[in-house]
């Protein structure tokens, strides 16, 4: 069978190589001379951008430890009036790229925007010399309004944490007479800690990697120093220099996370809490809970929601263009096509673990799943340094052969696109595939080499039926991603070529965010559906 499995393992160590390519790139590019220009930054507005991404990162962490804990344990260990409803409404911010939010509030809470009006009509104030209000724009700004779209990643693993705790030990603490704080402070949170200490990592890298609220925001990060380097200073080399220290910074954070939690295990697990294990809230108590969380639900979601609902609704007329209509036929086929070619390696490099099951096996598995840490500018330097490589290539043995010049083959159109989002989001597909691969007993292989199937058969007629609903979450997942994703599609897209995501950007950027709100709208309905399916799949697992 392992033999009979050889093209699966050609494509397998083909796609893990390719997939790394880009990260390899970036380091080996990072190496070259930038004729003095990496030294000029470095000493002068480099040291900004480090501490800007330090502040922001740091501030994103606990603002978002802030929002999520508490809101977790709330949903998991108390009755909350409500709860089956706020159970997925605080989940949904992860559907709002964090840009959107940016520009709604601050289309809200500029001077000329409608709460500073409103005060300067109720208290008579006719210059900005006659109070003060806090100015959105700015480093803080962009902690807030990033914390408000990733607080659900410590709130979604956090309560995932929460529930999956043993009964036994909570009731042991009711018996020991602990309050519903000791019980959280001395037993709940140190059980937590691990899935907390993931969250926070995930938190931290996309802080890192955002771009389109803090270049809005006018916040000078090591993301907006990649973009400006790459295309102000027309230094490719620069650029790549910057992106080796993001990742390395990247990996020291997930190095950092692994680490904290190296000797804590847990072994002890019982998903059948009864209900009346929760703590009862009354009084002061409940009344403080829905108001802590609604007031998340409405600041995440519902304000942003109305503002982009009522743009949509006044201006619909003037949204629905011919180019509205492109740019989303753009995206959706960008979208798709890295979602089918995602699932496809994720399957190919899943099954070859499975039926090869050698140490060496996962490599490919592994290496798909790397871009995944890698913010999206980034990305971008590394495929791009890979697919001009590899239209000169092309190029001269086109040439030499004497069939012409075929031009920017890979580099200058949709391949690059696709390319990039199936190295940034195959490991969502690669981790969706193989929890599905993983709950096919091993006994089937056996059955079906018995009854004389090969190895391809095998995969075709008794495992992909199994594990279809798995490959199409992976597929759902990368294609929600895929239409989201702004950093690379603004880098790498064809001339006259759009997606959403970059149509909502550049509508943004020159100030006429009602044109916006439209495609915004789209791109936050279709991010909603899988986050719909993840807060079923819990609710399903826990019952």
């Amino acid at each position: 069978m392992k033999s009979g499995f050889s093209g699966g393992a050609v494509v397998s160590w083909l796609a893990g190589v390719l997939l790394v390519l880009p990260v390899a790139a970036i380091f080996y590019t990072a190496i070259g001379d930038t004729d003095e220009l990496f030294t000029h930054l470095m000493n002068t507005v480099l040291p900004t951008y480090v501490g800007n991404t330090l502040v922001l990162v740091a501030g994103v962490v606990l603002l978002t430890l802030i929002f999520g804990l508490p809101a977790a344990w709330l949903m998991a260990m108390c009755r909350v009036p409500g709860a089956a409803l706020l159970e997925w409404l605080l989940i949904l911010p992860l559907a709002f790229p964090g840009y959107i939010v940016g520009y709604i509030y601050t289309d809200l809470l500029d001077y000329a925007g409608p709460v500073q009006s409103a005060l300067r009509d109720w208290f008579e104030w006719s210059q900005p010399q006659d109070y003060w209000f806090p100015d959105i724009r700015t480093l803080g700004g962009a902690i807030v309004v990033l914390s408000l779209v990733l607080y659900p990643y410590v709130y979604l693993l956090a309560r995932m944490a929460f529930i999956e705790q043993s009964a036994n030990l909570l009731q042991s603490a009711r018996l020991l007479k602990a309050s519903p704080w000791d019980s959280f402070r001395r037993i709940s949170l140190p059980l937590a800690r691990p899935a907390i200490a993931v969250a926070l990592s995930l938190v931290a890298m996309e802080a890192l990697g955002d771009f389109g609220t803090v270049s809005y925001f006018a916040v000078q990060t090591l993301t907006t120093a990649v973009y400006d380097t790459w295309l102000g200073y027309s230094s490719l080399t620069a650029a790549a220099k910057i992106s080796a220290l993001m990742l390395v910074a990247i990996f020291l954070l997930i190095s950092a996370e692994r680490y904290s939690r190296r000797r804590q295990k847990l072994f002890q697990k019982d998903l059948r809490r009864p209900e009346n294990m929760r703590y009862p809230l009354r009084g002061g108590k409940k009344w403080l809970a829905l108001i802590w969380c609604w007031s998340l639900v409405l600041f995440a979601v519902g304000l942003p929601l109305l503002q982009l609902a009522g743009y949509a609704f006044d201006y619909f007329l003037a949204s629905w263009t011919r180019e509205f209509r492109d740019y989303t036929f753009n995206s959706l086929l960008v979208a798709l096509s890295a979602a089918v070619i995602s699932v496809l390696i994720a399957l190919v490099t899943a099954f070859y673990r499975r039926v090869v099951n050698r140490r060496l096996s996962v490599l490919p598995m592994g290496m798909a799943s790397l871009g995944y840490a890698v913010p999206g500018t980034v990305l971008a330097i590394g495929v791009l340094l890979c697919l001009t490589t590899a239209d000169h290539w092309l190029n001269d043995v086109a040439g030499y052969l004497g069939w012409g010049r075929p031009g920017l083959l890979f580099s200058g159109t949709l391949i690059a696109l696709v390319f990039a989002f199936v190295v940034r989001f195959s490991a969502i597909a690669v981790g969706s595939v193989e929890s599905s691969l993983g709950k096919v007993s091993p006994s089937l292989d056996m059955a079906s080499r018995t009854l004389g199937y090969g190895t391809a058969a095998m995969l075709y007629r008794v495992h992909l039926p199994l594990i279809r609903r798995g490959c199409l979450i992976g597929a759902l997942l990368v294609f929600i991603e895929s239409m989201k994703e702004l950093n690379a599609a603004l880098l790498l897209r064809p001339f006259n070529f759009e997606t959403l995501a970059t149509y909502v950007y550049n509508f943004a950027s020159d100030e006429r965010l009602e044109l916006a709100a439209l495609p915004a709208i789209l791109l936050v309905v279709v991010g909603m559906i899988p986050l719909i399916l993840v807060n079923r799949s819990l609710e399903q697992q826990h019952l």
